[in-house]
C-alpha cells in the first residue's frame, strides 16, 4: 500500500507529547503566535453575521484572487491573471493538485534533502517518485543545476525561503535552475510560502523568470492565519482547466469563510510589525544558541533555526527526546527533515515571543 511508504510527521508527535508538561517551552512547531490583522477578525465576523455559508466556486473568490494578483505586481513585477489562481485547503491542497498536474503516474519529483517531510509524503499519496539531492552549508543549503543533472526527474520542488533551515535561494541560481528545467521538460514547482518573513534581502518569486513554475504560498505564516487552511496555487496558463477539474474532485473549493477573512489580509503596516518581530525573535535566538550550538548560517527568512548538535549528540531524535523529558523544551528532530546528516541536527522555530525562549534558553545552557 502507497501509506507504507509515508513517514509520520515528527513534530506534531512532539506537540502532542509537550502538551503533558504545564511549562513546556516551545521551540517545535512552525506556528505564528501572532494574531492576524484585525481587519481579518473584522471580516471573517462580517462574513458568519452575513450567513456566508455557501460553497464559492472552484477556484475561489475572484475579489480574492484579484487580490493576490495584486500583491504580485506590486511585490515582484509580474502580471498573473487571476484566472492562474486556484484557492486551496492550505498549502497541502495546492501541493496535491500541482503534483497530480506536473507529474505523471511514478513519475519522479526531486526535492533537497533536507527539506519539508510532507514533499516526499505527498508524493506517495500520489504513487509518485520522492528523489532527493543533498544540500548542506557546503552550497549554502541551495541545489545548482550541476546538482540537478545527476538524477532524472520529470519536476523539480524548491522552498524559497526553506523550512528547516530558513535559506533563500539567490535570484542568478533561481534563474539557472528555472532556465535549465524549462530546456529540459522538467516542471518546476517553487514553494513561496515564506514569502513576506523575510529579514535582510526579499525572495524572488520563480515567476520572475517564466511563466511555467507552479508556485504555491498562502496564509498560514506570514499572515499569521494557519488554522484558517487557506492557501493558493498559481498554476501555467495551459493547466488552468486541469487544476479546476482536480480541484472540484479533491475539495470542491477553500473554506468559504476563510477566503473572506483573507480579504482584509494585506494589511501592509500590520505585516510590517510582524515581520519585524520575527526580526527580533531571529536575532535574540541566533546569537544565543550560537555559544550553544554549531549553526551553518544565519537564517535569512521563515521562522526556523537549523542547529548542529553533534558535539553533544549524534542522535537528533533522542536528543530532542531528553530534551522534552528532561527540561521540558520541545524542539524537532533533524530526522524529521531527511536523512542527510540530519541525525546531527535539530530544528528550533522562534515563533513564540522572546520572553518565552529566554526561559527555553537558559534552561537549555544550565543543561547542556
Amino acid at each position: 500500500m502507497i501509506c507504507k511508504n509515508m513517514n509520520s510527521f515528527i513534530v506534531m508527535d512532539i506537540v502532542k507529547e509537550a502538551l503533558k508538561y504545564d511549562d513546556a517551552v516551545h521551540f517545535e512547531v512552525g506556528q505564528p503566535d501572532i494574531p492576524p490583522s484585525p481587519k481579518v477578525k473584522e471580516a471573517l465576523k462580517n462574513a458568519v453575521d452575513n450567513d456566508l455559508f455557501s460553497y464559492t466556486e472552484s477556484f475561489g473568490l475572484f475579489a480574492l484572487r484579484e487580490k493576490i494578483s495584486n500583491e504580485y505586481k506590486k511585490n515582484y513585477g509580474v502580471e498573473v491573471e487571476p484566472s492562474r489562481i486556484l484557492l486551496t485547503p492550505g498549502t497541502s491542497g495546492a501541493f496535491l493538485v500541482a503534483y497530480a498536474i506536473a507529474l505523471k503516474h511514478k513519475g519522479r519529483l526531486g526535492f533537497s534533502d533536507p527539506g519539508y517531510p510532507c514533499y516526499k509524503n505527498f508524493a506517495h499519496l500520489l504513487d509518485i517518485k520522492p528523489v532527493s539531492y543533498d544540500i548542506g552549508k557546503y552550497n549554502e543549503y541551495q541545489l545548482r543545476v550541476e546538482d540537478i543533472k545527476k538524477k532524472s526527474i520529470d519536476a523539480l520542488q524548491i522552498s524559497s525561503p526553506a523550512n528547516p533551515t530558513g535559506n533563500i535561494y539567490n535570484k542568478d541560481n533561481l534563474k539557472e535552475l528555472i532556465e535549465y528545467c524549462d530546456k529540459n521538460g522538467i516542471n518546476f514547482i517553487s514553494d513561496e510560502l515564506y514569502h513576506g518573513l523575510t529579514y535582510e534581502n526579499k525572495a524572488s518569486t520563480a515567476l520572475e523568470f517564466g511563466e511555467n513554475a507552479f508556485i504555491i504560498n498562502g496564509f498560514s505564516k506570514y499572515y499569521c492565519m494557519p488554522g484558517l487552511r487557506l492557501g493558493w496555487l498559481i498554476v501555467p496558463k495551459k493547466h488552468i482547466r486541469d487544476a479546476e477539474i482536480i480541484a472540484q474532485n479533491l475539495f470542491i473549493s477553500a473554506p468559504t469563510l476563510s477566503q473572506y477573512a483573507a480579504l482584509e489580509a494585506f494589511d501592509e503596516e500590520y505585516l510590517k510589525i510582524t515581520r519585524e518581530k520575527f526580526k527580533q525573535r531571529r536575532d535574540y535566538l541566533y546569537n544565543e544558541l550560537s555559544s550553544i550550538f554549531d549553526i551553518d548560517a544565519k537564517p535569512q527568512g521563515a521562522f526556523y533555526l537549523w542547529a548542529n548538535i553533534s558535539k553533544y549528540s549524534n542522535n537528533s531524535f533522542e536528543f530532542s527526546k531528553k530534551l522534552l523529558q528532561d527540561i521540558h523544551i520541545a524542539t524537532t528532530p533533524g530526522v524529521d527533515f531527511g536523512e542527510n546528516d540530519t541525525e546531527k541536527y535539530i530544528r528550533f522555530a522562534y515563533t513564540r515571543e522572546i520572553e518565552h525562549m529566554k526561559e527555553g534558553v537558559r534552561r537549555l545552557k544550565s543543561y547542556l
